[in-house]
């Protein structure tokens, strides 16, 4: 069994790549390293220099994105921390998605799950090649691969049920931003319903989970 463990670092949230890397997990072991810097198509915003420290310089000349992925296709898995926002920086990727911070919140409750966050929660066994560090491509894909290796372990689920996982809605039990704010969905629902309708309505950028989890509760 073989998968295809993929990061990308970008020019913000909004997108851009500037870096792509892989890891593959070949029957438990973590093998065949890759990563390129690559020529964004923006500039890249001041706040995603001061977390992955790639700089304009850095990427000055190097290949666009739809050159640098060639190399990274042909597998059958694909496995991402926040697969959906990978997978939409690489929509020439033709595999199946497994998420492992899906994975997670499924499999670990009550814990947060930041890929370091859960290294160490988790105590994992990561070992990564000298001169990396958090938040470069290939750094951030031996951590998900060891997370990977650790998910598979706990749980026994096969490949078809990561992905299925992955394929459903998650169950969010608390609001992450507003007024209520770390407050359980579930009480908000029975204290204040207009507010989750409301929030449904006029909020645009609402994630699948979190419009699933409001309707969730709404619902009782």
């Amino acid at each position: 069994m073989t998968y295809r463990v993929i990061d990308t670092e970008t020019c913000g949230l909004e997108g851009g790549v500037v870096e792509i890397a892989s890891v593959d997990v070949i029957d438990g072991v973590i093998t065949q390293p890759m990563s390129d810097l690559v020529s964004p198509d923006r500039p890249i915003s001041i706040d995603a220099m001061a977390i992955h420290h790639i700089t304009e310089e850095m990427v000055e000349g190097k290949p666009r994105i739809a050159v640098a992925v060639r190399r990274y296709q042909g597998s059958r898995y694909y496995v991402a921390h926040n697969a959906a926002f990978d997978r939409a920086m690489l929509p020439e990727m033709n595999g199946e998605w497994i998420c492992t911070f899906k994975l997670a919140r499924e499999l670990y409750p009550d814990l947060r799950y930041s890929n370091q966050y859960l290294r160490y929660a988790l105590n994992l066994d990561v070992s990564v090649p000298e001169g990396l560090y958090p938040h470069r491509a290939l750094y951030d894909c031996y951590v998900t691969a060891a997370l990977l290796q650790r998910i598979i372990k706990d749980s026994g689920w096969s490949a078809e049920q990561m992905v299925a996982i992955t394929a459903r809605p998650t169950l969010l039990r608390t609001l992450k931003f507003g007024k209520y704010r770390g407050k359980l969905i579930a009480d908000i629902a029975e204290q204040d319903p207009a507010y989750l309708r409301w929030m449904l309505k006029s909020i645009d950028d609402l994630s699948d989970d979190m419009k699933y989890s409001l309707q969730h509760f709404l619902n009782g």
